[in-house]
């Protein structure tokens, strides 16, 4: 073997301890030059594989003379072995390969020439460690082809220590320019964790794994468990390495453990591609939220492997963003239509989508920046240290790069682009919450408007801030919901010109601030509709009064009618139909008494979802109500198609009916309507005595408003008798 060295060669021990002590950038020549003289080698190569444009980079190359082996020659090298192998690609290699003769595999004649006038005849390939894919390569000259056990073993170890040198290089690199690299915080948690590189060798691992599981560097991760349980290890790990799954758990003991108690280990994979994973541990039997840092998914989302939004919290503290020269900005990021992709394509589509759309934003930002993945298919961006024009190009370029994206599942492509809100740190008391409350204001601007834009927030923006009080509402309304803060409310609809001797009243629906006040409707149910929570409360409406009904079941049956508004989004909704119909066929004694109300704009606007409601309660016993009547539809012919019960004019038809001839005119005509096609006829808005008199001349046949009576706790309800306020008009 030639070798031009003069310095005498490395032995194994030396080379890792070299590698343990020594900056890699400028001796990383000379190592791989001691270790091919201590092996009897005429080159080396470590590769590193990805994918994209460069699926081969060359990270390191010894040659003993001026031999040509190129990133085109090991490209092809690996692509005729793992054919051989049978792998899908050479990225899938992942057990040592040993080509004998290298003219017999190389069908690429050129190729075949430059590595025989290079002498080169037989190839070593060894998969080794590192959070990327390394192959640690040598090649040897006139030789049988045949490599001996002891020096296979020891550049395998050799070439894993290198991948993880390059790596821990990296590191530092990023280090220096990124105080917030996720994999370093991960490996200060108090759990064991344990990185696995591609062959199934610890390339890393945290303190804590060092002393509970008593981990070393390139042990065989199944050799951590007993050997009975070796097996089953493997193969939970292998359904995360084949890609199965992205999270994959069993229980079983540890090797080193002073008693047969059960650990949970968990398998990750955070990149979503064939490689490294990482292992974690924990104790059974723990309360499993006994603290973020303990929770199985950690910090990181399971689907995209980025950091989760209580990591992405937690990193917003260590940025220290006020006290970065310049500012700190967060974005909120929301897909346009994402939910036609899960509805045409399908949910595994959706989540494709979502890992695409994480891999890109990572492209699309500053190094130092931290994207994470907050829920569904909402996406926060850090970016400390920016100034607004930078911040602007930032999310222009996002815009822009995500509005080329086209998304192909099966055949079908997707049109896809993004909404961005952006906020700024504008002083120590901004947390990162409020930030994100902002930048999700500025977002929803933006999806208003048709999406696939950036918006800046501003205090003094009276419609991002208008839209910022409506989300804080959505959030006081969740916390309604799951606290039981909501509380139903009845108005009486009293008929004007005849007895009836049962209660004809609505529902209303009012919520309580944590103190007990009242909130007005008028405050929270814009922002339950704006942010698709209206379905919720008509399910909480709905539920919360038939158990009324059912525990007051003599009261109910006194009642003449009781009315339920549903939104416009509930009827469309056919999970909350099927929820409705299955409430109703479990209460046959309460249904006869319902009037469910739907807009009128709801109606014609959502034509067959209306007839689809009408068909579904009408058989049940239900009736049906057409609310705000009038309200902006100057042709009514849809009413053929409706088989409604009553209808419900619009109050602005009603306030000044006394002195506006028009709106007599309006309510005499609606009245006919109702007399020719057969339904009864309700006023809102009737605020006095001389408006009731007025509809009773007009030949409406009930009233409703604060002139009749007002909104009372349906708690407080304890008879079933009507008012007799008919009595009033006859005074």
């Amino acid at each position: 073997m030639s070798s031009d060295t003069q310095q005498d060669p490395l032995s194994l021990q030396q080379t890792l301890a070299y590698l343990c002590e020594h900056d890699l950038e400028e001796e990383l020549q000379l190592i791989l030059q001691q270790l091919a003289a201590s092996n009897q080698c005429d080159g080396l190569f470590l590769l590193r594989i990805g994918k994209g444009r460069l699926p081969v980079q060359i990270e390191a190359m010894y040659q003993s003379d001026a031999s040509i082996f190129s990133k085109r020659d090991a490209e092809m090298l690996l692509s005729r072995v793992a054919n051989n192998r049978h792998l899908h690609s050479y990225t899938s290699l992942r057990e040592p390969a040993i080509v004998e003769d290298v003219a017999a595999i190389i069908d690429d004649e050129d190729s075949r020439l430059r590595l025989n006038q290079a002498k080169i005849r037989s190839v070593l390939l060894l998969p080794v460690g590192g959070e990327r894919h390394y192959i640690f390569g040598a090649y040897r000259y006139d030789c049988d082809g045949k490599w001996p056990e002891a020096i296979r073993h020891n550049l395998l170890l050799a070439g894993s220590m290198l991948g993880l040198a390059q790596e821990a290089g990296r590191q530092r690199l990023n280090a220096k320019s990124n105080e917030l690299v996720c994999i370093e915080h991960l490996y200060r948690l108090p759990i064991p964790c344990v990185h696995i590189g591609v062959d199934d060798r610890v390339i890393r691992y945290n303190q804590s794994a060092a002393e509970i599981l008593r981990v070393e560097t390139l042990q065989k991760v199944e050799s951590l468990v007993p050997k009975r349980e070796q097996k089953r290890l493997l193969e939970t790990m292998a359904l995360v390495r084949d890609q199965l799954l992205e999270q994959s758990s069993c229980e079983v003991p540890l090797k080193y453990a002073l008693d047969d108690d059960l650990s949970k280990v968990t398998f990750l994979c955070l990149s979503g591609e064939d490689g490294p994973i990482l292992m974690l541990v924990e104790p059974v039997g723990e309360p499993a939220m006994e603290s973020e840092e303990r929770s199985v998914s950690l910090n990181f989302d399971s689907l995209t492997g980025l950091p989760n939004r209580a990591y992405f919290e937690a990193l917003y503290d260590l940025a220290n963003p006020c006290q970065c020269e310049r500012s700190t900005f967060v974005g909120f990021i929301n897909l346009d239509r994402f939910q036609v992709v899960n509805n045409v394509s399908g949910h595994r589509a959706g989540d494709q989508l979502l890992c695409q759309l994480a891999a890109r934003l990572s492209q699309l930002v500053r190094k130092e920046d931290v994207i994470a993945r907050l829920s569904g298919d909402e996406f926060g961006i850090l970016m400390p240290n920016i100034d607004a024009q930078s911040a602007e190009q930032v999310a222009e370029r996002i815009c822009h790069a995500m509005a080329n994206h086209e998304f192909c599942w099966e055949g079908r492509r997707h049109s896809v682009s993004v909404s961005m809100g952006m906020a700024r740190c504008e002083s120590e008391v901004d947390s990162v919450s409020d930030l994100l409350r902002c930048a999700g204001a500025a977002c929803r601007l933006v999806k208003e408007k048709g999406g696939n834009a950036w918006y800046f927030y501003s205090a003094q923006d009276p419609v991002v801030e208008k839209l910022n009080t409506e989300m804080n509402a959505s959030v006081d309304i969740v916390g309604a919901l799951a606290n039981d803060r909501f509380e139903l409310f009845y108005q009486p609809i009293e008929p004007l010109n005849v007895n009836d001797d049962g209660l004809h009243f609505e529902i209303l629906l009012r919520m309580r601030s944590p103190k007990g006040e009242l909130i007005p409707p008028g405050i929270f149910l814009p922002a339950a509709e704006r942010f698709n929570l209206v379905s919720k409360l008509d399910r909480w409406v709905i539920d919360n009064l038939l158990r009324w009904g059912s525990e007051h079941l003599a009261l109910w049956q006194s009642l003449s009618m009781v009315s339920v508004n549903l939104s416009a989004l509930s009827i469309s909704d056919s999970e909350f139909i099927n929820w409705l119909e299955m409430r109703l066929l479990g209460e046959p004694e309460l249904v006869s008494k319902l009037c469910f109300e739907i807009t009128e704009t709801a109606a014609v606007s959502q034509l067959d979802h209306a007839t689809g409601l009408i068909n579904t309660v009408k058989p049940l016993g239900c009736k049906l109500a057409l609310d705000d009547f009038g309200s902006g539809f100057s042709s009514f012919a849809y009413l053929k198609l409706l088989n409604v019960d009553y209808v419900k004019i619009d109050g602005q038809f009603i306030q000044h009916l006394c002195e506006d001839r028009a709106d007599q005119a309006i309510v005499s005509a609606i009245c006919q309507l109702g007399r020719d096609m057969e339904f009864e006829i309700v006023a809102e808005f009737v605020e006095s005595l001389e408006i009731a008199k007025h509809l009773l001349k007009l030949g409406v046949e009930f009233g409703q408003g604060y002139g009749i009576a007002c909104p009372a706790p349906l708690a407080t309800l304890t008879s079933g008798e009507g008012l007799h306020w008919y009595r009033e008009l006859e005074g």
